[in-house]
């Protein structure tokens, strides 16, 4: 039961980081294509609040993938990397629930 547990915890947290690169993703779209202005303080507020939640978990990806220039695939593979571990949770929560029966 304590791998039930921490895996609907950690799944949580994975979907909720998962929900700030999308908005991130976005709100950089938007800005990018001048739908939002990025000198309204309620938009510069969030996008800086956003990047500083997620930057610490988008760097060292950075820094292991090579440069493609324009496009920064960081955020994809902290997607992919979160769902990994969220799949290799969920398998030993699987694998312990069943043990105990």
């Amino acid at each position: 039961m304590l791998f039930l547990t921490l895996f609907e915890i950690v799944g949580y947290i994975i979907s909720v980081i998962v929900i700030l690169v999308i908005v991130q993703f976005v709100l950089s779209l938007l800005i990018s294509f001048n739908v939002v202005n990025a000198h309204n303080d309620f938009v510069a507020a969030i996008y800086k609040a956003v990047n500083a939640l997620l930057e610490p978990l988008l760097r060292p990806i950075r820094r292991i993938l090579p440069n493609t220039g324009a496009i920064d695939f960081s955020p994809l593979v902290l997607i992919v990397g979160l769902e990994i571990i969220r799949i290799i949770l969920k398998n030993l929560a699987m694998a312990s629930v069943a043990g105990n029966l």
